[in-house]
């Protein structure tokens, strides 16, 4: 009897890797001999099994002729699919594929055969009619009569060769899809046994498992408008004469032929998609390699007699279940069009749902674990080397390098690596999820470090591989490769681009802790400065800031040249709530203000590459809003001190100016001492402990943000609690004060004599100064209210430190009260 072929992507793949082996691999999946076709040409007997026999011969030759011509079809794939992709309304003709494919019996379904063998196998193979039984004349007839067909099927061929064949696309694949093979007259039922209809039932079903149509069982049309899962499915009728009973066990096995040949059209339809899903197909190929061997073990079974339908039934029924739920799982990539990561993670979440079914589960979990290797594979060159290779943008991480080469701006490195490398969210498994954060900066951090001139690094060795059984191994690679590349880096910053001394010169410049150039800068600069923004020269402050560094202290840092001025477009508040609210762009939309400079005014400092990488736009605008507020109430303490220095302010004021002179000074300088020496510098303490202790680059960025948004709340610089706004009223108030001691000084050195109209003068004066007492200490009163109720509200906060300073002798108490009790009031 004649035996199955095996899957024709299963004789291809091993044809790929040598053709001359194609008859030997498709002898290997059957269990016993093939009959020759000489054999069932004598056979005489009015069995009706002959007529089965004889067309399972020719079923059998018609497969060892397709099988020889596998090379063949695996050359002409690429130009078939090139071809059917570059026009599919009107593809060109691809004679090799036309004559290949009537070659194989796929197009016609009328078999051919070789002419040497034509006179021996004329009754078995052409389907001429010729009786087995007739003598020699009867042989040479049919013998010609072959001769007049093979010149037929000639003319059909070239007739074929003119028009392209779509379904052969689909053949290229192995997509059998019950194709009819040959054409034999019908079995006369009503002849056969029960035992012969057994046999006869089984031949037709081992041959329908594998895709091939019969006579006995008969696929039917699918139907056109059918929706879902159901367009794929095949549903069969079998012949009316076969006895009931084995019909139904029939009935019970047909599902798996319907399964497999679904699974198929998966291969053929998703091949070409991605690296996923043709790793996907080729562990299916593995699957359908396997089914087909069982098919081969149940025919060899067969022939010898010892194969019956229960027995069919009982060797299939797990194979049916397996395949019944792999092709619900699979059916969903072809109706949704999964590719990639979504597939991976349709995957995984049915082997969450296949839990406790072992039998589906464990063929499921291989499948996921051999689809994700190329994903794996991608993955494992990204954490170790910092490379992406990914020519199908299945990947998570996403290279944006030529978007950003001509858009870098003004702040190159931190810019441009923070978007340099993004997360796609769709092309993110479900099983790296949460820790797609870890993968970016992982890689990312590799990356820099060969930025910064190190091309050959140490690499990290790895084995990335996804197990859906146990993910903690792959969690554990995951955390090992960041834990290294972030040390690596932390390494350079620290050692080899001395981070600490960039952090010490920032500190001394931009949160005030070099006095003495602060005091030359201010000095060189304070005229300049007290003009209108937009008459501020910047280069005239470059000029005098490197003046000042060089007349200082300050020249012995070697990093001073990284510092520079700064004319910002808008004032503290401003920026405040450009940093606490980033999307707000009311800010980019107003007008510039009619500000000094001194308000506009701050330093900023430039680091290189990688220092820029910690000291960076963000973290330096931190710094400046520190810096603007105590370079401001600096400049208020100045403009107080030169008052004391005027001492002919006696004979113009009363005396409560002094008092109230004093009273300022003594707010202003008290609310230095708590930024700078109560804030600043303890915390700045701690950090430089801390990060002796870090272990890699991150823990070091979050305690320096740690550290900034400290200060920035301690130092009143945070938008909820209003705090800068009422300093910033304070120092108003106090400037002012000012300007009258000095325009009133002004007028009075400008009278030679005392004037009778003097004492008018001084009246008006003396009012004023008490319209400015009221004000300012209305204003304070209210400023140490706000921070007695926040230190109350959070214990945490130093800001009662502040109050028990500017009220060391309770002198504002009484007063606070009494606007506590009007406002309970």
């Amino acid at each position: 009897m004649a035996s199955p072929s095996p899957s024709v992507e299963t004789l291809k793949e091993e044809t790929f890797q040598d053709p001359s082996k194609n008859i030997e691999v498709s002898k290997s999946l059957h269990s016993s001999p093939l009959p020759s076709a000489d054999s069932c040409g004598r056979d005489e007997s009015p069995n009706p099994n002959t007529k089965f026999d004889s067309r399972a011969a020719a079923k059998s030759r018609a497969k060892r002729e397709m099988t020889a011509s596998l090379d063949d079809l695996s050359k002409v794939k690429e130009r078939v699919l090139k071809s059917v992709s570059s026009d599919p309304e009107n593809p060109p003709v691809d004679t090799m594929s036309i004559a290949s494919s009537s070659h194989s019996l796929f197009a016609s379904g009328i078999g051919t055969t070789d002419e040497a063998g034509a006179n021996d196998e004329a009754g078995a193979s052409n389907g001429t009619g010729a009786s087995n039984g007739a003598g020699a004349g009867a042989s040479n007839e049919a013998g010609t009569s072959n001769r007049a067909k093979s010149s037929d099927g000639a003319k059909a061929k070239a007739d074929n060769e003119s028009r392209f064949n779509p379904s052969d696309l689909f053949r290229t694949n192995s997509l059998w899809d019950f194709v009819q093979v040959d054409s034999q007259e019908e079995l006369d039922l009503s002849e056969m046994t029960l035992e012969d209809q057994q046999e006869a039932l089984l031949y037709e079903l081992i041959y329908t498992l594998s895709g091939i149509r019969g006579e006995l069982i008969i696929p039917l049309p699918r139907n056109p408008n059918a929706t879902g899962i159901n367009q794929f499915e095949t549903n069969f009728r079998i012949h009316e004469g076969i006895d009931k009973s084995l019909a139904e066990m029939v009935n019970e096995i047909l599902p798996l032929a319907s399964n497999f040949v679904a699974i198929q059209k998966v291969m053929a339809f998703t091949e070409g998609r991605g690296q996923v899903n043709n790793a996907l197909i080729a562990a299916l190929r593995d699957l359908s390699q396997d089914f087909l061997l069982l098919l081969a073990q149940a025919e060899g079974e067969l022939e010898v007699n010892s194969l019956t339908l229960t027995k069919m039934l009982y060797y299939m029924q797990p194979t049916l279940w397996v395949m019944k739920d792999m092709w619900s799982v699979l059916s969903k990539i072809l109706l949704f069009d999964l590719k990639g990561a979504a597939l991976l993670t349709h995957m995984c979440e049915c082997i969450k749902r296949l839990a406790g079914n072992e039998s589906t589960l464990k063929p499921m979990i291989d499948l996921t674990a051999k689809a994700a290797q190329p994903y794996m594979a991608t993955l494992q060159l990204w954490i170790q080397k910092g490379v992406i290779v990914d020519n199908y943008n299945e990947f998570m991480i996403m290279d944006n390098e030529s978007n950003q080469k001509g858009q870098l701006g003004e702040h190159f490195f931190n810019v441009y690596w923070e978007k340099r490398y993004t997360i796609r969210s769709e092309c993110v498994p479900s099983f790296l999820e949460n820790y797609s954060d870890i993968i970016l900066r992982t890689g990312k951090y590799l990356n820099v470090i060969r930025q910064c001139g190190k091309r050959e690094m140490p690499s990290l060795k790895m084995d990335v591989r996804y197990n859906p059984r146990d993910e903690k191994q792959l969690v554990k690679v995951l955390n090992n490769a960041y834990n290294y590349s972030a040390q690596m880096l932390l390494d350079v910053l620290l050692n080899e681009n001395d981070l600490m001394g960039h952090l010490q010169s920032v500190k001394r410049y931009l949160l005030l802790c070099q006095g003495d150039f602060i005091m030359e800068f201010m000095d060189a600069c304070e005229n300049e400065l007290v003009k209108n923004v937009d008459q501020v020269l910047p280069m005239a402050l470059e000029n005098l800031l490197g003046l000042s560094l060089r007349l200082s202290s300050a020249r012995n840092d070697k990093y001073k040249d990284n510092l520079h001025c700064e004319l910002l477009t808008y004032d503290l508040v401003t920026q405040l709530s450009k940093i606490m609210k980033p999307t707000d762009v009311k800010w980019e939309t107003t007008d510039r203000l009619d500000l000094s400079g001194l308000e506009c005014f701050a330093f900023t400092y430039q680091a290189k590459w990688p220092v820029s990488l910690v000291i960076n736009h963000t973290t330096i605008s931190k710094y400046q809003m520190l810096f603007r507020q105590l370079f401001y109430c600096k400049h208020v303490e100045r403009q107080l001190c030169n008052i004391w220095k005027n001492n002919s302010m006696a004979n113009y004021l009363p005396s409560y100016a002094f008092t109230l002179r004093q009273r300022m000074m003594n707010a202003i300088q008290n609310l230095e001492y708590y930024m700078m020496i109560e804030i600043i510098e303890p915390n700045w303490h701690q950090f430089v402990v801390n990060i002796r202790k870090v272990e890699n680059i991150d823990e070091l960025f979050i305690l320096h943000q740690d550290f900034l948004d400290v200060c920035l709340k301690n130092c009143m610089l945070t938008e909820q609690s209003h705090l800068n706004r009422a300093i910033f009223k304070l120092c108003k108030i106090c400037l002012k004060f000012c300007e009258f001691t000095k325009s009133a000084n002004k007028d009075q050195s400008s009278n030679d004599k005392v004037k009778e109209g003097s004492v008018d003068q001084s009246n008006a004066n003396a009012q004023r100064v008490k319209n400015f007492d009221s004000v300012f200490t209305s204003l304070l009163i209210s400023f140490l209210k706000q921070l007695n109720d926040l230190a109350q509200a959070n214990t945490g906060d130093r800001f009662i430190y502040l109050v028990h300073r500017i009220n060391f002798n309770g002198y504002y108490s009484e007063e606070i009260e009494k606007l506590r009790d009007i406002k309970c009031s």
